[in-house]
Formats: structure tokens, sequence, C-alpha cells
């Protein structure tokens, strides 16, 4: 691979046309205010030299002025990264270097050799899924094989960041319940110790980190908003309960003390087979589990109306053997444990 003089030249060619080929800008890192640090002669971040006009030796080129160069002739350019999308830590709240993102260094008026504003895929590190599934896309389109994919209002791609983290969380099923995890190793929702996924556009937990693999909330850390645009500011201090959060942990707390208990009621009645509920009995050498109460069975009763209100209920109705099922039982009514039609309710078996 090509280093120092030689990686430049391909820089070079594109920027003055010489290049012979279509190419893509993908640009990792936020874009440092480079007028900061000229003012002492210096620069914040660069790569290559060239010579000095009007003068000998040679200055380090800034990437901000790379960037300058080469994105209007881009085929298309992406930001990859949240610094590179939204500016990131660099450039959070008193930072030196007046970092921003691609957007904000091209402006909203920017357009690629092909049409196409800043592509964002955020995400600190990003997801490589994310990079190389929209890169293909992008490329495809480029290449006149495939439509240009969706991108939302912020220009990252449409269907890896249209939901919530909390939408795919594994963990999202105990917020409704109301049940969340006081310190860190617990395996409820993480909302209370600090966790945003509620508010937060990222596929981390569904997709995994790496290789389908982990993801913050599977592993037992909480979202801090990496993804976002109010990223880090906005979502600091970190592992403190967002202030939000105490008006909807309080709602589902509420809620979940009533929902909890109605599905352990369904939960306990459908871990019963038929056959229990009418033998009394359940077979199971592993423990002493409870038989079907009085109290169960008048749940049922009326749970079960209503489960199959406008529904045909399990089973073969007496009277309608032929239409349902085409033939009969074999057996008698005793031979079986439910009321469905058997050999005495056909009429050329009595």
């Amino acid at each position: 691979m090509e280093a120092g003089a030689e990686f430049v030249t391909y820089f070079v060619d594109a920027w003055e046309g010489t290049l012979g080929a279509t190419y893509v800008v993908v640009y990792e890192g936020s874009v440092a205010d480079e007028r900061i640090a000229a003012r002492t002669g210096g620069y914040f971040c660069a790569m290559g030299v060239e010579a000095i006009k009007d003068g000998e030796g040679s200055q380090p080129v800034p990437t901000a002025t790379w960037l300058h160069r080469l994105a209007p002739g881009a085929a298309a350019t992406i930001a990859i990264g949240t610094c590179a999308t939204w500016g990131g830590v660099p450039s959070a709240e008193g930072n030196p270097t007046g970092a921003m993102s691609l957007m904000d260094f091209l402006g909203k008026d920017y357009r690629s050799a092909f049409g196409l504003p800043v592509i964002n895929i955020p995400g600190c590190a990003p997801q490589g899924d994310n990079f190389t599934e929209t890169v293909f896309a992008v490329l495809l389109f480029l290449q006149g094989l495939g439509p240009l994919p969706t991108f939302d209002e912020l220009g990252r791609p449409a269907w890896l960041f249209r939901d919530t983290v909390h939408q795919g969380c594994t963990r999202a099923g105990f917020y409704e319940e109301g049940l969340f995890a006081e310190q860190y190793g617990d395996p409820e929702c993480l909302v209370e110790i600090g966790c945003w996924g509620p508010v937060v556009n990222c596929n981390i937990v569904q997709r995994g980190a790496i290789n389908h693999m982990g993801g913050c909330m599977r592993a037992g850390g909480i979202c801090i908003g990496c993804t976002m645009p109010g990223f880090p500011d906005k979502f600091s201090p970190f592992y403190k309960t967002p202030p939000g959060a105490i008006v909807s942990t309080f709602a589902a707390k509420s809620v979940g003390l009533v929902i909890r208990r109605l599905r352990r009621l369904s939960n306990r009645e459908a871990n019963r087979e038929h056959r229990w509920d009418v033998t009394h009995e359940v077979p199971s050498g592993w423990a002493h589990v409870q038989a079907q109460t009085a109290a169960d069975r008048t749940i049922k009763f009326f749970y079960s109306m209503w489960q199959h209100l406008g529904a045909k209920k399990p089973g073969r109705p007496r009277g309608e053997m032929d239409r349902f099922w085409g033939a009969d039982r074999p057996g008698y009514r005793k031979d079986y444990i439910d009321d469905s039609a058997a050999r005495e309710d056909s009429d050329e078996r009595r």
C-alpha cells in the first residue's frame, strides 16, 4: 500500500481532475476550524504536505482543506462516526478547536457531483455493518444498478436509524411492567440508572456490536446517546437518571403493578396443559406445581369467553363434525379429556 507522497498523489489527482475515475469521499473524525490554528501559524489535523506558494519548503495540508477541495467533485460524501456526522466529543462545549461535522463544514447547500447531500452514518464507534450496507447501497445507486436508498431528514439511512434503542432492546419488556435495574448487573430496564435508550435512534441492540454479537444493553451498559446530534452535551452527565425518566418510569411502575399481576395469571394458565386442568394434577418430577384452583377456573371461564368471542373454539363441535373434519373421532367421549364430539355424537354410530 502506498504511503507518504505516493499516497497523497491520488488526492491531488482527484482535486485537479486527472484521476480518471469517479471517487467517493468517506470522512471520519470531526472537522477542526483551522482558522483558529492558522492564526498562530499551526494546524490541528493534516494529511500530506505541499510546497509553500511564493516561498521555499513545504507545509502540511489540513484535512479540512482536502475536504474543501475534494467534496465538490465527489460522487458522494459520506461521514462515518459521530465525530464526522455531528461533531461528537471534539465539538463538545468548551472545546479548543471549534470542531464541527461535515454538514456544518460544507453547509446545507452542499451537493455532490451526483446531487447528493452529505450521507451520515453515526455511532461512537459506528456499527460496521451499518457502514458497509449503506456504502454498498449508495454504490449500487451511483452505478445505476439500484434506487437511491431512503435517508431521513438528517441524512441517516432511514431503515437503520428509524427506531429507538428502546424499541429494539431486549430489556424493553421490563419497562412496560415497571421493573427497573437498581445497579449495574441487574437484568431489568436500565433507564433509572442513566439509560437514554427510549429517545435515541440506534440499532445497536438488534444488530450487535461486532459480528452481530454484543451491543450496549446486551452487555449490561446503558445508552449514552452516542449516535445522536446532541451527543455528548445533551446527554451529560452520564450514568444519571434522565429527567424525563422520572415521569415515564413513575407511570410505568403504576401501570406495571397491575399489568405484571395480570400477566402472571395468564402465564400460569399457559404453563398448564389442558389435560392437567382436567386431572387436577401436574405430573412433574422436578417440583411440586400447584394445580388449577377454583379461582383459576373462574378466571379461565370468563377469559376464554372473551378470547373466543366471534371465533371458533378449538375442538370438534357436536353436529358439525363433517363440516369441519370430514370424519369423526374413533373413540368414545370417555376416552378423551375434552368436550369435543365423539362416537356417540355421530348418528351412524349410535
